[in-house]
């Protein structure tokens, strides 16, 4: 059962520079596959421009991460930097969150059913979280410093709108993908209209537990 309060996939490119499409820009189509052909759910994609500044994401819009079913959802989450996200506990049990991540260490003391509290991540990377009382939740935060990025879907699919023509890094992220850092880039051409199409295979490992990734 998917919790109804917290976005699936989180998508900045409508703001920052995006909130005003330059005339040439395209969107990128990027699908994330596993070897075996599975779809990668909650990939990040992100796209750098290559030769000229990455403007910064503007954190507009509601982030959250929700506790439910003694469970982190979702199990990957995209956010900008500079926004806050909201924790959210849906269970009739405590959680205690936490993270020791050099982008954000932080500690959250939760009471059961429908307690709240905000974070701020002001710095960009991987925020690893965890509960001291509940060993097996895990989840993941990829605070990203561009306003080209999203987290892919049930299908493993991703559509980035306005990129800017040129030369541009496109990255996938994901806490199973078996390369170093977890992820991995290619340098492309955008053209100045239309839709770029990218495909990703990622080598992923065996998870220590369903995340419910689907591959």
């Amino acid at each position: 059962m998917r919790s109804p309060h917290f976005p699936t996939a989180a998508l900045f490119c409508a703001c920052g520079a995006a909130a005003a499409p330059a005339a040439r820009a395209a969107d990128v189509d990027v699908q994330v596959r596993a070897a075996t052909g599975l779809p990668v759910a909650g990939a990040v994609v992100s796209v750098h421009l290559i030769g000229r500044p990455t403007p910064r994401p503007r954190s507009t819009g509601t982030y959250m991460v929700d506790q439910q079913d003694i469970q982190f959802r979702p199990f990957v989450l995209a956010v900008p930097v500079g926004a806050s996200v909201m924790f959210m506990n849906h269970d009739p049990v405590r959680h205690h969150v936490y993270s020791f991540s050099p982008a954000k260490k932080f500690e959250l003391k939760l009471a059961s059913k429908q307690q709240n509290q905000s974070v701020l991540f002001d710095r960009p990377g991987i925020v690893p979280l965890g509960c001291n009382i509940h060993d097996r939740m895990i989840a993941y935060l990829d605070v990203v410093d561009t306003p080209w990025a999203r987290a892919a879907d049930a299908h493993g699919h991703v559509l980035i709108r306005d990129v800017p023509a040129g030369m541009v890094t496109i990255t996938v992220w994901h806490p199973y993908l078996r390369a170093p850092g977890n992820s991995v880039s290619r340098t492309v051409t955008v053209a100045e209209a239309g839709v770029h199409g990218e495909t990703f295979v990622a080598p992923m490992r065996t998870p220590p537990h369903d995340p419910g990734s689907g591959y």
